[in-house]
């Protein structure tokens, strides 16, 4: 009933750019926030960005200055804008929207995409 669809991941050299989208559907009741995520091979998942349905950004400090999140609040879509990528960056992405739906509208989760696959790598 609810779903997160991503695109854009791929395979860039070090310095390279990547866009990712995510476009969340199906029966929200309201999303608060929404946002981008990372997780290596046995490693933790980890926060890159969010964006609030205000505006307000937050990022990870080993992004800052390099990504930058976008939203477009009438498509309930986001973007992360990904410049100067460097090695350490890859890693499964995964888009994530913080909200209710409509059947259980007083309950806030946090819902997520399938992931996209982001390497860098020359």
């Amino acid at each position: 009933q609810v779903q997160l669809v991503e695109s854009g991941g791929g395979l860039v050299q070090p310095g390279g750019s990547l866009r990712l989208s995510c476009a969340a559907s199906g029966s929200f009741s309201s999303i608060y926030a929404m946002g981008w995520y990372r997780q290596a091979p046995g490693q933790q998942r980890e926060l890159v960005a969010t964006i609030t349905s205000g505006g307000s950004s937050n990022y990870a400090d080993s992004v800052k200055g390099r990504f930058t999140i976008s939203r477009y609040n009438v498509g309930n879509t986001v973007y992360l804008q990904m410049n100067s990528l460097k090695p350490e960056d890859t890693a499964v992405y995964y888009c994530n929207a913080r909200g209710s739906i409509v059947h259980m509208p007083s309950t806030t989760n946090d819902f997520w995409g399938q992931g996209t696959q982001v390497a860098v790598s020359s």
